[in-house]
């Protein structure tokens, strides 16, 4: 098939489900059908474990918002299809380069569509086209209309065949939903790669080039490489000793200061707010220090030793964070909000990781990035197949910490618990039976699976 098969199929199939539905199924559908595209037509390209694993993903990807129908399962099914894309045709950039292009590429197709030659195979017109339309085509049309218009004087009801109907259609969404499936389908399938791409990708390596394992040069003109190493190691140190004290005073702060329990919320948010910003500082300032040529220079030993002890001290922070919203969902129970901190903290804590492997093996600068770029699209993945409204309500009930029921109802789908709840509590209010009924109404192309299994009796 061309590209302009896969576009205008999977144009034409986008305009038949979403044509008068919501997101539901169809987007599940036309994921599948995408994954299926590639999968058939591009199997030969499909040769290692990393595509394989894509593919799962992605087909599991589509199930979950088929369920689900949330941001996190969309999230997951997008990045996971345009990565399998990505990788199969494009296997050798690295996968950092996905993001910008998926930008870039978002708005040079208004101009691009416009482009026919590089998505219309070009043919040559033959001698004996132009009689075959005129004689099988042209005439026939013209002699139909001619006697149709006759015979219609001659009888009403032979006119009213062809007069006496309308189409119930939506014709401007039709319109739009075709230019979007286009507008999708063009981007997906006609991407554009800049030469400038395929000339930096080595940018991208996790490993040094020889030449810059030999060449140590200065980051500034007005400091030759001796001074920026003192600097270095007389920064790290100060540094280390500030965060050592930070640490002591954060962790006395956090469990041996009585706190009254109605600061304990306010109190929480602004020390893991700066155990953020500390982090983002942290990894920011190594990639500075140890982007080229320090990571083999045998005089900065010493700095790479305080970096090591730098990165353990984060680690530090990072723990005395984690048990911190620990002790905040001890008093208040889970939420989404307190959810995302500890992901953030596990991710900044692997971003450590990866940072002191980085300095131990001499790696490059983009090897951390090209690393925490797989395990932010594993934690989009696990949110999306995990239901965590469930989770929360399932925890706080266990506890019986966080279980208003205002709260409890505003949680996604976690009606069964919710449901069982009120059995015990019957005066606290309705359960969300209801809200089960409307959407098990909605038409099947608009549908999340959950809702049709989900038993509350």
């Amino acid at each position: 098939m061309k590209k302009i098969h896969f576009i205008l199929c999977s144009s034409l199939v986008f305009t038949l489900l979403f044509y008068n539905e919501d997101l539901g199924l169809n987007w599940s559908l036309f994921g599948l059908l995408q994954i299926g595209f590639i999968c058939y037509f591009f199997q030969e390209k499909l040769s290692s474990r990393l595509h394989l694993l894509l593919v799962a993903a992605s087909v599991v990807s589509c199930f979950a918002f088929a369920w689900y129908r949330d941001f996190a399962s969309f999230f997951a099914m997008a990045f996971s299809i345009v990565f399998l894309q990505f990788k199969t045709h494009e296997p050798n950039l690295k996968l950092l380069q996905v993001f910008p292009l998926v930008i870039l590429n978002g708005i040079t197709t208004l101009g691009r569509v416009f482009m026919f030659g590089q998505y219309i195979p070009q043919r040559k017109v033959k001698s004996g086209l132009a009689k075959k339309m005129i004689a099988y085509v042209v005439i026939p049309v013209v002699f139909l209309s001619l006697f149709y218009f006759v015979y219609s004087f001659g009888s009403n009801h032979f006119s009213s065949l062809f007069t006496d109907y309308y189409l119930d259609i939506d014709a401007w969404q039709i319109f739009v939903l075709t230019a979007l499936g286009f507008y999708i389908s063009f981007t997906f399938w006609n991407y554009w790669i800049p030469e400038v791409c395929y000339e930096k990708n080595q940018l991208l390596d996790n490993e040094f080039s020889e030449e810059a394992k030999t060449v140590n040069k200065n980051t500034f003109s007005f400091l030759d490489i001796d001074f920026e190493r003192k600097s270095g190691a007389i920064t790290l140190v100060l540094l280390n000793i500030l965060l050592l004290v930070f640490i002591v005073t954060y962790n006395y702060e956090q469990f041996f200061e009585v706190v009254q329990k109605s600061n304990l919320s306010s109190d929480t948010h602004e020390r893991v707010n700066a155990v953020i910003f500390s982090i983002v500082m942290a990894v920011g300032m190594l990639l500075f220090y140890f982007k080229g040529g320090f990571n083999f220079d045998k005089k900065a030993k010493s700095l790479k030793n305080l970096a090591k002890v730098w990165i353990v001290l984060n680690g530090v922070l990072i723990v005395s964070a984690l048990i911190k919203n620990s002790e905040y969902v001890s008093y208040y129970g889970l939420t989404y909000k307190r959810l995302g901190v500890y992901t953030f903290l596990i991710l900044a804590l692997i971003g450590l990781i990866f940072s002191f492997i980085k300095i131990v093996r001499q790696k490059t600068n983009a090897f951390l990035f090209n690393q925490m770029v797989w395990y932010c699209y594993g934690i989009i993945l696990l949110c999306s197949y995990v239901n965590w409204g469930n989770l929360i309500t399932q925890y706080n009930i266990a506890v019986n910490k966080g279980v208003e029921v205002r709260f409890l109802r505003s949680l996604e789908y976690n009606h069964k618990a919710f449901h069982e709840y009120l059995k015990l509590h019957p005066k606290q209010g309705e359960d969300k039976s209801s809200e089960i009924e409307n959407h098990r109404n909605d038409s099947f192309l608009s549908k999340a699976l959950y809702y049709e299994f989900v038993e509350v009796k």
